[in-house]
């Protein structure tokens, strides 16, 4: 009797595929690029998951003139953290660094400065000064310290940066890419949350001489607490921004813009289109019931499939609205079932994305039949034509 059983339940298996209730079967949805932006090179991330939401010309190396010295801070950070500096460190002034050129928080020469005074004028007011200060101090010239940021951005995984200077200013070899900055930007957000505050600073004085944060985001859009702006003739104008609004953080970088009143335009607008273009779906909660198999040869014909993982996405609003998911199994499934039993995965399936699979499990066991019940089904399907097998 048990062979002739599983000789029917072979003769009737099959692939299943079950569409999921509540989301598209599959079909062609095509994803387009949501929206277009001024900036040569642009990226928004999520701060959450680190997912890239919007990328153009993302990955080429460019010049990131000051939003470079996001990493010149950083390198600071770590420093500190590990316990080999503290905010109260007093630094020496150069006089190189006190005649250097360009943005300045106006340091003056052989006065000490500490390195938490440094850090705000080296993001306040992006001071080419401060940042040697920094440099001199910690390694003995900018470029001992710039291999300190070769090093730091190695090990932090951006692999299309290479410094030359801690200031940004140009120089052969000073290039990093939006979707570097963007992963600093996050790194340097989560990695030291007690310093936030040095990338919101409205205003700082130094020296009797007051100047304001350049980052046109500060003062215009709801929500923005930093970070850095940039510009040089080489690579224009730049900007390093994030928000929160209602619990969920941003980050854009928008490098090469024409002139500061293109970059504050196109950073408000793409800030504005980082949170409503895009959006936080949960599809599927661990422990949740994603659907059901057959069961042949049960006491019940079908059992329900458990997922055990959370399936969640921060994508473009019309990249969710086009998810679509199956329930794929071979089956139908043979009685008796534990608990527990891996037996399906659930395809998810989105516009311009690689399908992913999920494993489900069967939420509760499944009793086999009687000796009796199973020669009756096993007759039933012998005898009936298979175009009618689905009927039984």
């Amino acid at each position: 009797m048990t062979l002739f059983f599983a000789l029917v339940q072979r003769w009737i298996t099959r692939a299943c595929i079950v569409a999921v209730s509540g989301l598209a079967a599959w079909g062609t949805a095509v994803a387009q690029q949501p929206f277009s932006t001024k900036a040569p090179h642009a990226v928004i991330m999520d701060e959450a998951t680190g997912n890239i939401l919007y990328a153009k010309d993302a990955d080429i190396p460019i010049p990131p003139a000051s939003m470079s010295k996001l990493m010149t801070v950083a390198v600071v950070l770590d420093l500190i953290e590990k316990g080999e500096l503290t905010l109260d460190t007093p630094f020496m002034v150069s006089e190189k660094a006190w005649r250097t050129g360009g943005s300045k928080m106006f340091v003056l020469v052989d006065t000490e400065i500490s390195v938490e005074d440094l850090l705000r004028g080296a993001m306040a007011v992006s001071g080419n000064d401060a940042t040697i200060v920094l440099a001199e101090n910690i390694a003995g010239s900018e470029a001992e310290f710039a291999n300190l940021m070769n090093e730091r951005a190695k090990a932090w995984g951006l692999k299309s940066s290479h410094f030359v200077n801690p200031t940004g200013e140009a120089g052969e070899g000073q290039v990093m890419s939006t979707l570097d900055l963007a992963r600093l930007a996050r790194l340097i957000w989560r990695r030291y949350p007690d310093y936030h505050y040095l990338f919101s600073i409205n205003e700082f004085t130094w020296s009797k001489i007051t100047q304001r944060n350049r980052n046109p985001l500060l003062a215009t859009f709801a929500g923005a607490d930093g970070m850095k702006t940039g510009y040089t003739d080489e690579a224009g104008y730049g900007l390093v921004g994030t928000a929160e609004r209602d619990g969920a953080r941003r980050f854009i970088v928008l490098a090469g813009m024409e002139s500061e009143q293109e970059r504050a335009r196109e950073a408000d607008r793409m800030m504005g289109l980082a949170f409503t273009e895009f959006a936080k779906r949960t599809f599927f909660n661990p422990g949740d019931l994603v659907g059901e198999a057959e069961v042949f040869g049960g006491r019940a014909p079908a059992v329900p499939l458990r997922i055990d993982v959370p399936i969640t996405f921060t994508l473009h609003k019309r990249i969710l609205d086009g998810a679509e998911a199956k329930i794929v199994y071979e089956g139908p499934l043979t009685a008796p079932l534990r608990a527990n039993e891996r037996v399906a995965v659930l395809q998810l399936s989105m516009p311009d994305h690689q399908t992913r699979e999920y494993p489900l499990y069967t939420a509760e066991p499944v009793r086999g039949l009687s000796a009796m019940a199973k020669i009756k089904l096993g007759l039933e399907i012998l005898f009936t034509p298979p175009s009618e097998i689905d009927q039984l």
